[in-house]
């Protein structure tokens, strides 16, 4: 029988591949839109970060969610650091989140709120792709647009309390693995998955329609 986290990445590998290869990330990838649109993907996941992390601290003590609570994960910090860098001091005063990012930050916080299972799945789906793919986001946009080498602008990808992603994330899929959820829950929790990626995918068309290259 599969363990757990390779049912969950299976189970959701092609609404990874459709978030993975959505027009804005390919062209913000391929260097064809300016770094502004760097910017306004990051104001993005300050929303859906915001809504992951502010509900970490009193999920602590849950049974199922709890494990993975960890504090080398928090990207608020770097993230505000990044934002600091690319839109100045004032960075919150022109923060504002697309539709499609407020019904992602939405769902998360309501999982967080309800259902531990839920937000597992959530977490699960953020932070394992910003240890694995955010690394390749990192090194385009240090090539495309200057940033120092892990330094303002790209923290966010940077994960300084994490001597070994690849022991990390290992050790992270033992304890999906051994979640204490019953069979139906699994599902579940593996449909939300699905969901995290497909919110994704929203913001990236939001965005793609935002910043739209001109033929």
């Amino acid at each position: 029988m599969d363990s757990f986290s390779s049912l969950i990445r299976t189970a959701s590998h092609a609404q990874h591949a459709e978030a993975e290869n959505s027009a804005f990330m390919s062209d913000l990838l391929g260097g064809r839109l300016g770094v502004d649109a760097y910017a306004r993907y990051t104001e993005q996941l300050w929303f859906v970060y915001e809504a992951l992390e502010s509900a970490a601290e009193h999920l602590t003590a849950d049974a199922v969610a709890g494990p993975f609570v960890r504090p080398e994960l928090l990207r608020l910090p770097a993230l505000e650091r990044d934002l600091a860098h690319l839109r100045g001091p004032g960075w919150r005063a022109g923060l504002s989140a697309l539709p499609a990012t407020r019904a992602y930050a939405d769902r998360v916080r309501e999982c967080a709120e309800r259902w531990p299972g839920g937000y597992v799945a959530h977490h699960y789906t953020r932070y394992l792709g910003d240890l694995s793919g955010g690394q390749i986001i990192r090194d385009r946009a240090e090539k495309t647009w200057g940033f120092a080498r892990k330094g303002d602008g790209v923290r966010f990808y940077v994960f300084e309390e994490i001597a070994n992603p690849a022991a990390f994330k290992r050790g992270y899929r033992e304890l999906l693995d051994a979640i204490g959820v019953d069979d139906l829950e699994r599902q579940r929790v593996v449909g939300e998955c699905r969901r995290a990626f497909a919110l994704n995918t929203a913001v990236f068309r939001a965005l793609g329609e935002e910043f739209t290259l001109s033929a």
